[in-house]
């Protein structure tokens, strides 16, 4: 049986595929948000994993998630999966998913009043004038 090769990009390939800056995944590894990455021959070299993660920390700050928050959770990974870790991290995950409901709830409702006011000015636009 043969497995899928790895995947290793360079940092410029991992910033440009994560839509995250070189910068920014500097930063996230020197505030432990992701792992220390491999190195060969000096440069940093990101695995299907890391991608994976970055693409969920991409996901998470998208949707509002602090930078904090992500930190906490990065640890909580890193310990292993331990029922105090997974409690934890599911219980993170269900608070934000439930903050991220309600931010979309908010949005609907918003649209719906923008949908009708657009309405409304159709509406006048569509009144005969008077003179």
């Amino acid at each position: 049986m043969t497995t899928a090769p790895t995947v290793s990009l360079s940092i410029a390939e991992a910033a440009e595929a994560s839509g995250l800056s070189a910068y920014t995944l500097r930063y996230y590894e020197q505030i432990g948000l992701i792992a220390p990455i491999d190195r060969r021959s000096g440069a940093r070299r990101y695995s299907d994993a890391d991608m994976r993660w970055l693409d969920f920390l991409v996901r998470l700050r998208a949707t509002g998630m602090s930078m904090q928050g992500m930190q906490r959770y990065a640890h909580l990974l890193r310990q292993g999966n331990a029922d105090a870790s997974l409690d934890e991290r599911q219980a993170m995950l269900e608070a934000h998913a439930a903050r991220l409901e309600a931010d979309i709830r908010a949005q609907r409702e918003t649209l719906q009043y923008i949908r009708k006011k657009i309405r409304g000015y159709e509406e006048m636009r569509a009144e005969p004038k008077r003179a």
